[in-house]
């Protein structure tokens, strides 16, 4: 696999796939707007979407190109929820809080769902998720959880599976149960960006890529730099995540990138395909390096997973999942291996997203460090975002702004190498 000039998408399958070439010019020149957004990912799309609909001016800045980050090259897996364990945040939030917590996590697919319906965007969105439990342990938490979420009211079919009914919705020996969630899904990442952006310019957001941001000003209207211009706003929002980089460093050191990688089969064809996944659902285990997998529509299985935390990718991305695509289906070894791909995730250290103002600036906004619930969380984010912008009252901004996030230890340097050593701790526990 060659990689792709580091302005272009990854050579992915959703590269490969997409129904759509856009193209934004580069910012040249000064501009002017109620807000300027930095990074062309969900988080920054679905701010500037909301935005315009409620009347502002907003140019958004993209580095590379629209999607190139994991917006773009995601597991598109859409899934409920925010976090991990919410209720640890009682001592900030108090019940009532986590409890609005929770129904967010519930409300953000549904924005999602509604941004595709009300753009018409064809990402090939099938509804349909199955957690699987790799030890009965999980199927207890699977019994636990589901009853929480009963109790919020979700409308949407929760059905517990015990091993004997796993093949329903999985050929695979490797697991003990699992849970069906009608509520969650599955679609392709970067046709939805895609769709996002021409609705965003329908709107009249003004996009440019091939923009990085290289200084930014801050005061009363800030002035945001890029090589060839500059953007003059009332309002900032930051929303890089994985790769904002050195650009705030108060944000920066708040979030650790980490790398996770896909593989795509050649097409299966239906028939195989479906005795796969049967269901044609989107499916995901427990473990702290965990396995994530589904259909792709022309019937490939799309297998990912091997979250890094090193810093370091693997050499051959192919030949390193490979193995653990077949620890789940063995019945694949005579397949073709299309596409490989990786990117970078942001990584919170208390898993929850990261969505507030930045500390002394009040006309700066940031939305980062999703965990691995990015598809549906970025759009929760540009909903709120949007909302304290415009001087909307409503209590979900405020509720993320009160939860404190750590600077990871160590540096830029070290941070990675100090993360990937307590995450081993994780996975040794698991194996007691």
């Amino acid at each position: 696999m060659s990689a792709a000039p580091p302005h272009l998408h990854a050579p992915s399958y959703y590269a490969a796939s997409r129904n759509r070439s856009l193209e934004f010019p580069t910012l040249q020149g000064g501009q002017r707007a109620d807000v300027c957004i930095v990074g062309g990912g969900f988080s920054g799309l679905n701010t500037a979407l909301e935005l315009a609909e409620r009347g502002l001016s907003v140019i958004l800045l993209e580095a590379r190109q629209i999607g190139w980050g994991a917006s773009g090259r995601n597991g598109g897996q859409l899934i409920r929820g925010l976090g991990h364990d919410l209720q640890r945040f009682a001592p900030q939030l108090g019940a009532d809080g986590v409890r609005e917590l929770k129904r967010m996590g519930l409300e953000a697919v549904q924005l999602v769902r509604r941004r595709i319906e009300r753009h018409a965007i064809d990402c090939d969105l099938t509804w349909g998720y199955c957690d699987l439990a790799n030890t009965p342990a999980h199927l207890e938490d699977f019994a636990a959880e589901r009853e929480d979420l009963l109790a919020l009211g979700y409308p949407h079919e929760l059905r517990l599976l015990d091993a004997a009914e796993l093949p329903q919705v999985i050929d695979s020996q490797r697991y003990v149960g699992g849970m069906i969630d009608r509520g969650s899904g599955h679609l392709h990442p970067l046709n939805l960006a895609l769709g996002e952006a021409a609705a965003a310019a329908q709107l009249g957001v003004r996009l440019f890529e091939q923009s990085p941001v290289t200084r930014l000003d801050y005061g009363a209207r800030v002035r945001v730099h890029t090589p060839q211009g500059q953007v003059e706003a009332d309002s900032l929002v930051l929303a890089g995540n994985a790769y904002l980089g050195d650009l705030e460093p108060t944000l920066g050191g708040k979030v650790l990138p980490a790398g996770s990688y896909i593989i795509a089969t050649e097409p299966l064809g239906e028939a195989r395909a479906r005795q796969l996944i049967p269901q044609n659902m989107a499916l995901c285990d427990q473990r702290v390096a965990l396995d994530y997998f589904r259909l792709s529509a022309d019937h490939r299985l799309l297998f990912g997973g091997a979250c890094h935390y090193s810093g370091r990718d693997p050499r051959d991305i192919a030949a390193y999942m490979r193995p653990k695509m077949l620890k789940v289906f063995p019945q694949l070894a005579d397949v073709r291996i299309d596409f490989q791909w990786g990117g970078m995730i942001g990584i919170g250290a208390n898993r929850l997203p990261q969505i507030g103002r930045l500390p002394g600036r009040d006309n700066v906004y940031f939305a980062q460090a999703y965990s691995g619930h990015g598809l549906n969380a970025t759009h929760l984010a540009g909903k709120l975002l949007a909302e304290a912008i415009a001087g909307q009252q409503g209590g979900g901004f405020d509720l993320f702004a009160r939860v404190p996030h750590l600077t990871f230890p160590g540096g830029r340097h070290l941070r990675s190498p100090l993360l990937a050593l307590g995450m081993l701790w994780y996975r040794l526990k698991e194996l007691l």
